[in-house]
């Protein structure tokens, strides 16, 4: 599979385990053949914490275990702006946080992590508008808010990915690409995550068409699948927590066929420009939701991790996409030979 500009193949490592401790995430991964994770939910031995929570001696164990697991973080799986643009009751359990706080802290502590975890990215969301009103209304607030927080990552040499996600300002991909132009900043790009279309009821030319509008803004892509949902959710607030229908990539009506083969197109570019930015390619990573997902996460488990990462690499294989899976060499590179 000799190809100039094979993709990075990743995946949120909380998906992969149940109890969620970190030596059972990293065993499912590098028992895969990964070599990349993305830190969102971790148990380094005081229970589970999200990424923004851990404490310096937890963050130095972990490093120890990535270096006998094989592993390096992708990015840290952030929920810097899942959070609501106004201090309004709209029915919803959405946090609010005065931005001014938020960036010298929360921002701030991301940044810290990213050069902890010696990752480039920082994956984050575009803000929650009031429940029931129209994103387009809430475009100007989001983009002031969001063009600080790319201008807080550049300035630490960081690139902040926005993901495309239901209820949000940049529920779609349309919306999403507008805020990408508007801000016009280097330390931001555009994280694609077909399932989280389809969950609003777009059809899958209509995923096509907006996966075409956030190419130029592209940094990675989150890779997870759904089967169709009768009816379609636009305009109204999507239930996350009765999402049930993750599928993987193969399986599902996100077209990954077709935005795989598309993205081949402009692999080398696209790779040419993030690796301007110290990104060491594009990743893929998976965040497949197979035993379900929410609105701060999701588990698949070992197995359908697993089952998830094969769909993937069937859909890669078909497209001829070259990807790496660890292999003997790579155990010997470790271990030496005998």
């Amino acid at each position: 599979m000799a190809q100039a500009c094979p993709v990075l193949l990743s995946a949120l490592a909380d998906e992969s385990a149940f109890e969620l401790t970190a030596v059972e995430q990293f065993t499912a991964l590098s028992a895969i053949g990964l070599e990349y994770y993305s830190l969102r939910f971790i148990d380094v031995g005081k229970g589970v914490k999200n990424v923004m929570k851990l404490t310096m001696t937890e963050i130095q164990k972990i490093r120890h275990l990535e270096d006998r697991y094989g592993l390096n973080v992708a990015s840290i799986a952030s929920p810097i702006g899942k959070i609501k643009l106004d201090d309004v009751d709209d029915g919803t359990k959405n946090a609010y946080v005065p931005f001014k706080t938020y960036l010298a802290k929360d921002v701030a502590r991301a940044c810290e992590l990213a050069h902890a975890f010696e990752t480039k990215l920082i994956r984050g969301f575009s803000f929650y508008p009031p429940k029931g009103a129209r994103p387009e209304e809430y475009l100007e607030e989001a983009v002031d808010r969001i063009g600080r927080i790319a201008e807080a990552c550049h300035r630490s040499d960081l690139t902040f990915g926005l993901e495309v996600e239901a209820n949000l300002v940049g529920r779609d991909g349309h919306l999403l690409a507008e805020i990408h132009r508007r801000v016009n900043h280097p330390g931001l790009v555009l994280v694609f995550d077909a399932a989280n279309l389809v969950v609003q009821g777009f059809s899958t030319a209509e995923i096509f068409k907006q996966w075409e509008a956030m190419k130029p803004g592209l940094g990675w892509v989150h890779i997870k699948d759904y089967r169709k949902v009768a009816g379609s959710t636009r305009g109204r607030h999507v239930d996350e927590g009765g999402l049930l229908n993750f599928v993987p990539a193969d399986r599902g009506v996100g077209g990954h066929d077709r935005i795989l083969a598309d993205l081949k197109s402009f692999l080398p570019a696209l790779t040419k420009r993030l690796d301007r930015r110290g990104i060491p390619g594009v990743f893929l990573d998976l965040e497949p939701h197979v035993r379900g997902g929410g609105q701060f996460g999701g588990t698949s488990g070992p197995d359908g991790m697993g089952i998830a990462l094969r769909g993937l690499c069937r859909v890669l294989d078909t497209v001829k996409i070259a990807y790496h899976l660890r292999d003997f060499d790579d155990l010997l590179a470790v271990r030496g030979p005998t």
